[in-house]
């Protein structure tokens, strides 16, 4: 059976490294313009250049988004930008509207054409539509269940994607006007403001003042607030559906979240590959994802329409159970000692984790750390400082190091 390419997030040039390093088939990321995370530090073209290399020389395919729901004057500079990509060599666009559709199929007729989730592709008769007007890939809305998806791969032959991992917004495939009427951020040109993330209460008009939960808690509510989507322990039913690519969310999330999800699906896929009818979940696989920052999981659409118990009338707060301590740059085997790229502030005697694309996950406790003099201090605080530390196991640079929080 056909394995799924597994499509993971690259909110930068670093990212784009760590996921293509940690497992990735493909990634996808934005420019400077047109795409819907302006929030992210987004690729210059020097960066994409330097993205796209590093990527191709390891088999791994790059996707660029023009996503976002432009209006006239957004369309200026928009048939050269896309020319440039050709000529750069990406492998294909994401788009959601039929304009900027036109404009590809004018400017660079032979690029690879994917439609976003934004154009809420939700049927068979959609898909198959989208197809006939040349898109190669459709990424499927995220209210379909996986019998929806089936059908509908079964009735069209075009590809398509589907997210199994990340943020849910309140429209869940991504058209929301909440943001621009509340503070003229438009989450459908990517300045999205999270607004559905904000805490809200009810008041009356004849009462003014007087604030009520929407939800029965006083101290209000977060009505919008989706859990997380998570399918790791559901590998063999995405088998089913005869997805070509799935869809990790994370344009905007840290390195470690890039790392641990991408590494966790690539492993999973990969236990699938060696024979699905021997296939087992691994329950380490869950405790990786839960070591991330993240809300609750849930299985979104994928088992039938969620309920009320999805959204998470609490918080909108992120779980955090482990900080992001910092990124291997060498390892040097004469001393079994490890250099560190600081992220967070070290202390000696802490225990850490390390982990990478090829380094089996192992907790070390720090017995001694060493600036880049060589001497012997007691704690690392600054971002960037390099640190040398003593491991019992050998390890490679871009290996991560995180740490469990402490209270």
């Amino acid at each position: 059976m056909k394995i799924p390419e597994l499509l993971a997030p690259a909110g930068n040039l670093e990212k784009l490294k760590i996921a293509v390093l940690y497992g990735a088939d493909a990634v996808y990321l934005g420019g400077q313009s047109y795409s819907l995370r302006k929030a992210a530090n987004n690729f210059t073209i020097n960066e994409l250049k330097t993205g796209l290399c590093f990527a191709h020389k390891r088999g791994v395919k790059v996707y660029v988004t023009i996503n976002m729901i432009p209006h006239n004057d957004d369309l200026s500079g928009l048939p050269e930008y896309i020319k440039e990509l050709e000529k750069l060599g990406i492998d294909a666009v994401i788009v959601a509207d039929p304009g900027v559709l036109s404009i590809v199929q004018d400017v660079a007729p032979r690029l690879e054409v994917h439609l976003s989730t934004q154009a809420n592709n939700v049927n068979w008769k959609s898909v198959k539509f989208w197809g006939e007007q040349g898109v190669q890939r459709v990424i499927l809305a995220r209210e379909l269940s996986l019998d929806e998806i089936e059908e509908i791969n079964q009735r069209v032959e075009v590809n398509t994607e589907a997210f199994i991992h990340g943020a849910m917004c309140i429209s869940y495939s991504g058209r929301c006007l909440l943001s621009n009427y509340m503070i003229n951020r438009d989450a459908n040109r990517g300045e999205c403001a999270h607004s559905c993330r904000w805490k809200y209460t009810l008041m009356e008009q004849e009462r003014p003042g007087e604030y009520y939960p929407v939800y029965e808690d006083d101290q209000g509510t977060y009505i919008f607030n989706s859990k997380d989507l998570c399918m790791i322990e559901h590998i063999p039913e995405l088998m089913t559906t005869g997805l070509s690519s799935l869809k990790i969310e994370g344009r905007m999330k840290s390195l470690h979240y890039v790392a641990t999800v991408t590494r966790t699906y690539r492993q999973a896929l990969d236990e699938w590959a060696k024979g699905p009818d021997n296939y087992q979940f691994n329950e380490e696989w869950l405790v990786e994802l839960k070591k991330i920052s993240h809300r609750h999981y849930t299985k979104g659409f994928y088992f039938g329409r969620p309920g009320h118990k999805e959204q998470n009338y609490d918080s909108s707060a992120y779980y955090r159970g482990f900080d992001f301590m910092g990124i291997v740059q060498e390892y040097l085997p004469e001393t079994n000692e490890a250099v560190i790229e600081v992220r967070n502030k070290f202390f000696v005697n802490d225990v850490i984790e390390i982990f990478g694309p090829k380094t089996e996950t192992f907790i070390e406790e720090i017995e001694y750390i060493k600036d880049e003099e060589g001497e012997f201090i007691p704690d690392a605080p600054h971002p960037h400082q390099l640190i040398t530390v003593k491991v019992k196991n050998p390890v490679q640079k871009y290996d991560l190091v995180r740490r469990e929080k402490k209270d």
